[in-house]
């Protein structure tokens, strides 16, 4: 018989002297149910086209359109009230004639008969603390207190536009038509594409209380301020009526504001002067124009020094803001700002803020210096002192350098009512420090994390998406996601050891969740907003960066988006063609598991067998048979017959012995040695050298088995711990997937005795069930419970730096009566 070298590897025979074979529930794939999980995404996403092509890349053709806007707007401090006059200029960039333009009206969104406010479900997921009671709950139905102060602000105010008039550049009156939150500005006559038009819109509303409603801007009350009545800090966002964006995938973009998607709009430049109380600090998007208008000699001296300064300097001093809020003024001053090419405009006054700034020396030939700015009440205490520009300062550095270099003048923190929110150059941010009745102020370390997290978050989101504008109230992971995973980044090259949630491990209670929906869902119909649009994208980017790409391939690929983009309008497509175009890496397996589909990582290592090479030389088998024999364990009925002194039989009648006792079962025969030479004749060269080589090598051959029992493919990442102690890691690449998405095998040939296998031992993939991770099993904490008990928040939320003055006391006794 003539063998070959394939024949005989697949001879190879199972030792048992590996581990007892455990898990043998392989999921296995029965006819009819495979799912083709490596199936490109081109059948989903949209046809490339002369606007947005193949690569990721804008086409020849993109266009986009452009509004600018030059507003006068008043704040009225008693009243807490704006009153504005604005002219908008609409240029048309598209190739489409224009009948008409829609107009967005976001402070329509508060009126009682909006569709974000008809539309809230009682203890429903996704409201911000209506009840404290959630829809599949059992207990007795509750409304918060945070609720209750909502509704009577309601009762007693008339939130929305007061006044909306529309006129032409003669002072004509327009038609137009309000629906809900949106204004449609009706054409006298079509807009050709390459023309522009000019019109004006003077409104005025009632500031709303940002506490009691929870609007992203706003004003906040001090009540207890030495000023008779107090003082407030305004937040102003979202404030004046805005063209809507009108883009090649979605014409115009009018879904109504319902409070969660935030928002897409047109870069344009701004003229905006702000007249305030004189006493006023202004901190805005957009240049100062009238510095000497606004500021002091002192003030503008100190502005000057900041620029090359190592650490901020105080363009106001604690001691003079609160010297500023004791008193107040009738008198007013109009700050001037102008702002090119941005798609927002936000602005924050009060006379409680303090306001420190620091150069940013980043070089290049767009912007080499740029202004960090933070403007804080005394409430920010030491806290913002020494940590909020500082973090705009880190920020701006990380981002650069994974996207393009920072394009504006200045980049502001801004403490208020407002937790966390970003506008071009702007950004509101609420941690603040708490007061003593020593009269003292401390901050917790999560206040302390909370505020260096909360200003990179959006200072971060500057550059996604007031830069790389993407479609917010389509796709919240675009910017939440990407801006969270770099945020990620920033925050751990600031300190690694704040938990800074980005982590795989951050994500694995949501991935199996029943609560759980595609990333790719529409902004308000998500369920979860925090795990699906912040947390899951971005523990997906930090495992397609650190695990699956590789930091060189991965950066390479993002920044190359980020500049293809920056001052356009990206689509989640333009992201995936970019990525994958960049990289050299079909990813389109991965865009689909982690964002189109709710399946979770769990690999199951579920048997491991130890094979070794059946030689087919009797001299070498059949030792190698006896050898195993002798190691297996004896048999208990014999070693007990042995204790019992029982003797054998064979023992007692020695003169009665034959071949079979002089040789065991495994004597090799000269018949067995000449069919193993006749073999080797047999065998061409090449398979000759080939087997004695194995021979000669003696490799340990270990197969294992996996299933994946979530559904979601990903890398295999496995850590072999061998007898000698030495332990060894290997990625297999997901594509091991790709014909038998449910269960594979997989060969390791090793010099080494293999002890033990481990699935993710460093919890990079999201795996979702630790205790199926290993082969042999152990004895465990789960996952879930040993990630609590490193997250857990009490330690954190302690007061430390207050609590460690208190001085020890004795305890007071009880007395009892005998």
């Amino acid at each position: 018989m003539n063998f070959s070298l394939r024949v005989l590897l697949l001879t190879l025979t199972i030792s048992s002297s590996f581990s007892q074979i455990v898990s043998a529930n392989v999921v296995q794939q029965t006819k009819g149910d495979f799912e083709d999980k490596f199936r490109q995404l081109d059948e989903i996403l949209p046809t490339p086209n002369v606007y947005r092509n193949a690569a990721g890349e804008p086409g020849v053709q993109y266009w986009q359109q452009k509004v600018d806007y030059k507003i006068d707007v008043v704040l009225d401090e008693d009243k807490r009230s704006l009153s504005a006059k604005q002219v908008i200029t609409y240029h048309n960039n598209s190739p489409y004639k224009l009948k008409y333009l829609w107009i967005q009206l976001e402070q329509n969104r508060f009126k009682p008969d909006s569709i974000a406010e008809k539309t809230v479900t009682f203890g429903g997921i996704g409201r911000r603390g209506p009840s404290t009671r959630s829809a599949s709950d059992s207990k007795p139905a509750g409304i918060s207190l945070g609720e209750l102060r909502r509704q009577q602000f309601y009762a007693d105010n008339n939130p929305g536009y007061k006044k909306i008039v529309v006129t032409d550049a003669s002072g004509e009156e327009l038609n137009y038509v309000i629906n809900g939150a949106q204004l449609r500005l009706d054409l006298a006559k079509p807009l050709a594409g390459g023309e522009s038009t000019t019109f004006n819109i003077d409104f005025a509303f009632d500031i709303l209380e940002e506490d009691a409603v929870r609007a992203r801007a706003g004003y906040e009350h001090f009540p207890d301020d030495k000023r008779k009545g107090g003082n407030d800090i305004f937040l102003l966002a979202q404030w004046y009526p805005r063209v809507a964006a009108y883009s090649d995938y979605e014409a115009w973009h009018n879904k109504e504001f319902l409070g969660r998607g935030e928002f897409t709009l047109e870069f344009g430049d701004y003229d905006v002067s702000i007249t305030v109380p004189a006493d006023h600090i202004v901190s805005s998007t957009g240049t100062l124009e009238n510095p000497d208008d606004v500021l002091t000699k002192v003030q503008k001296e100190r502005l000057e020094k900041a620029k090359t300064a190592k650490r901020p300097v105080f363009i106001v001093t604690a001691e003079e803001a609160l010297e500023n809020e004791k008193a107040g003024t009738s008198k007013t001053k109009t700050w001037r700002f102008k702002a090119e090419n941005v798609r927002d405009f936000a602005w924050s006054s009060s006379r409680k803020f303090m306001w420190d700034a620091k150069g940013h020396q980043q070089g290049g030939d767009e912007m080499p210096l740029v202004m960090a700015m933070s403007f804080y009440p005394k409430e920010g205490g030491d806290l913002w002192k020494k940590y909020s520009t500082e973090a705009v300062v880190h920020t701006l550095e990380v981002y650069s350098r994974f996207s393009f270099d920072y394009p504006y003048p200045v980049a502001q923190s801004v403490n208020g009512p407002v937790g966390g929110m970003e506008y071009p150059m702007i950004t509101f941010n609420g941690p603040r420090t708490k007061w003593h009745k020593d009269k003292t102020r401390t901050y917790t370390l999560k206040e302390k994390r909370f505020l260096i997290g909360v200003v990179i978050h959006e200072i971060g989101h500057i550059y996604f998406p007031m830069l790389v504008n993407s479609d917010e109230r389509q796709w919240t992971w675009m910017d939440e996601g990407i801006n969270s995973f770099l945020d990620g980044v920033a925050g751990r090259e600031w300190d690694p050891n704040i938990p800074w949630q980005v982590e795989p491990r951050d994500i694995v209670d949501y991935m199996k969740s029943n609560v759980q929906v595609p990333i790719m869902t529409q902004s308000d119909s998500v369920l979860k907003l925090g795990p699906n649009a912040y947390t899951k994208p971005a523990v997906a980017l930090n495992i397609l960066r650190e695990v699956i790409l590789g930091r060189e391939l991965f950066d390479f690929a993002f920044k190359e988006y980020a500049q293809r983009w920056v001052y356009k309008r990206p689509t989640p497509a333009d992201f995936f063609r970019t990525m994958e175009e960049a990289s050299g890496v079909d990813l389109d397996w991965f865009w689909y598991g982690w964002f189109y589909t709710t399946d979770h990582v769990d690999i199951s290592i579920d048997k491991v067998y130890k094979l070794r090479l059946d030689t087919q030389n009797p001299d070498i088998d059949f030792d190698r048979r006896r050898k195993e024999e002798l190691d297996k364990p004896p048999s208990r009925f014999v070693e007990t017959n042995k204790a019992e002194g029982r003797e054998l039989w064979i023992d007692k009648n020695p003169d009665i012995r034959d071949f079979y006792d002089e040789n065991d079962r495994f004597i090799v025969t000269n018949k067995e040695r000449n069919k193993y030479q006749q073999m080797l004749a047999d065998l061409k060269p090449w398979e000759r050298e080939a087997l004695e080589r194995a021979v000669k090598e003696d490799k340990n051959y270990y197969v294992m088995e996996f299933s994946n029992l979530g559904g979601l493919v990903m890398p295999i990442l496995l850590r072999y711990t061998y007898t000698d102690g030495t332990q060894e890691d290997e990625m297999i690449p997901a594509e091991i997937w790709r014909r038998s998405p449910k269960a594979v095998q997989k060969l390791l040939v090793t010099d080494k005795e293999l002890k033990s296998v481990e699935v993710d031992p460093g919890w990079e993939t999201a795996d979702v069930d630790v205790e199926n991770n290993h082969y042999p099993r152990q004895i465990i904490p789960s996952r879930i419970e040993s990630f609590k008990s490193k997250k857990d928040e009490r330690p954190v939320a302690r007061d430390i730096m207050h609590d460690i003055k208190t001085k020890v006391e004795k305890p007071k006794v009880k007395e009892y009566k005998k």
